[in-house]
């Protein structure tokens, strides 16, 4: 399949998602999603260390769920931000994102072409969206076009373990057997949920992303797995 075509199925099953997305993610993950996704948040806004921010980008936002902590964060900390980004190629999420989020601006577009100035952005964040990008570098480097000096990016994704653990067996279970089953039943579209699993399997272990980010001009600054690894939060700022 062409990498082109690849990534238009990415995005045509995500259109048919779109309306049962947040009700997935919120049982599938038992609700700790929310909490990975304030902790990086909170990291980006205490490395970052402003407390006016003109614009925060999410990138694959799917349906805002990412923009309504940062903005709720920011106001926890005293933080200002004068503009909110949301940014998806799934029409059918944007949709939704309008009708939950009212604060923010939501444009069509794809991690690899941003719809954005050159040095615009102080924050740009993608959440369970990296490894469905096909081509994952030219995005890394769009994000380090967009971000202004020392801008942080925000990723957290599903990563594939580098060694097996002892949790190895119970991590295999949930995302093979589990998470497909659950997934699909409360999307009733059980061929997206049996690609999340697949998805992981063919995507980078943390130090991969790492390399990446890193070769696309950034520094790490911050790297935390969860959950037996199974997620992992990366902060990385633009040297």
């Amino acid at each position: 399949m062409e990498r082109k075509e690849k990534q238009e199925k990415i995005v045509n099953m995500f259109d048919e998602i779109a309306s049962t997305y947040d009700l997935a993610n919120r049982v599938l993950s038992f609700g700790i999603d929310v909490q990975w996704r304030k902790k990086g948040c909170d990291k980006a806004y205490e490395i970052l260390g402003r407390k006016r921010i003109e614009r925060i980008a999410d990138v694959a936002t799917g349906t805002g769920d990412l923009l309504l902590h940062w903005r709720d964060r920011a106001a926890k900390q005293g933080i200002e931000v004068a503009n909110y980004v949301g940014i998806d190629p799934s029409v059918g999420m944007l949709e939704v994102a309008r009708k939950k989020v009212d604060f923010a601006d939501f444009v069509e577009g794809k991690a690899q072409e941003l719809p954005l100035e050159d040095e615009s952005t102080e924050i740009i964040s993608i959440s369970y969206g990296i490894r469905n990008v096909v081509d994952r570098k030219e995005a890394l480097e769009e994000f380090h076009r967009a971000l202004k000096p020392g801008g942080m990016v925000v990723i957290l994704e599903f990563t594939k373990q580098a060694k097996k653990s002892l949790t190895a067996p119970l991590v295999d279970l949930y995302m093979k057997r589990i998470l497909p089953a659950v997934g699909g039943l409360v999307s009733k579209n059980y061929a997206a949920y049996r690609y999340l699993p697949d998805s992981i399997e063919e995507f980078l272990t943390s130090e991969m992303l790492i390399e990446e980010l890193e070769e696309s001009g950034f520094e790490m600054r911050y790297v935390k797995p969860f959950s037996m690894g199974i997620s992992t939060l990366f902060v990385a700022q633009k040297a």
